[in-house]
């Protein structure tokens, strides 16, 4: 809650009460002391024309009732504050230190109107009848202000309200798990990493034995390969002693040449015997 001004703390001294205050009074106080000064104000204007000591008298004991209504209201309220305040966000509690303050501001103020209002009655003046009616209206319209407050720390903040209260506590419950749960996470998170890790070198480890045997076979296998050469070498110089075997062929069709005269032999022979 702003407040139009800026007001100067103060406090109401302690009183000790022989009965403890119970919670959830202060709202049925508080309407007292929001409704009477609005029928003081109107008895003021009409007495300003009948100007009858009894209406002023009857005006005075209602202040008297406005003043201790709002004492009793700071009381309860201070009580039924301190039960709301750890419920209540951090806006809210600025809004109820607000609204304490004023309330402490208009206790204060009610004291005032009594004692003005004596005042006016025994100087019995028009004028003084109708400068306590300013003044008492703008008191009303402070008290309206401070009801407004009032209800907005019920309504908007839900202070004093059980339900809300209730919802408070699991809300913080809830916070709470959540803040245990993303520790644990955490804590599995950590030990991911660190298994993660031991894979990674483990796996690092299992690789490069295989690299130095796969390495070996291959260094093997060129070593094994490079008798190849050897054995072409060979095959060209079997081709180079398979060739004599032209000159085999060669001396094989001398041969037949040579062997051609028994044809002439035959004859020969044919030619004696006919004769």
């Amino acid at each position: 809650m702003s407040l139009p001004i800026d007001l100067p703390a103060i406090s109401i001294p302690e009183i000790p009460l022989p009965i403890e205050i119970p919670e959830i009074i202060h709202p049925a106080i508080v309407h007292f002391a929001i409704a009477i000064p609005v029928v003081i104000f109107l008895l003021e204007i009409y007495n300003l024309a009948a100007k009858r000591r009894t209406i002023s008298a009857f005006s005075l004991f209602l202040l008297i009732v406005v003043a201790v209504a709002l004492f009793g209201a700071y009381l309860t309220g201070s009580v039924d504050g301190k039960a709301a305040w750890d419920m209540l966000s951090t806006d809210g509690q600025g809004d109820l230190k607000a609204h304490k303050l004023l309330g402490m501001y208009l206790v204060y103020a009610s004291a005032f109107l009594v004692v003005l209002k004596l005042l006016i009655m025994a100087i019995r003046k028009t004028v003084g009848r109708i400068l306590f009616i300013l003044i008492l209206g703008g008191f009303i319209a402070v008290t309206l202000f401070q009801g407004k407050e009032g209800g907005e720390l019920v309504y908007k903040y839900g202070a004093n309200i059980e339900k809300v209260a209730d919802m408070s506590s699991d809300a913080d419950d809830a916070k709470d798990e959540l803040a245990e749960a993303e520790e644990n996470l955490k804590e599995l998170q950590t030990k991911y990493d660190a298994l993660s890790a031991e894979n990674n070198k483990a796996d690092t480890a299992d690789e490069t034995p295989k690299e130095d045997e796969n390495k070996a076979e291959e260094a093997d296998s060129n070593e094994t390969a490079t008798p190849s050469e050897d054995v072409k070498k060979e095959e060209s110089d079997s081709n180079e002693t398979a060739t004599p075997s032209e000159d085999v062929k060669k001396e094989e069709s001398d041969s037949n040449e040579t062997a051609t005269p028994s044809e002439d032999v035959n004859s020969s022979t044919d030619t004696n015997s006919s004769n």
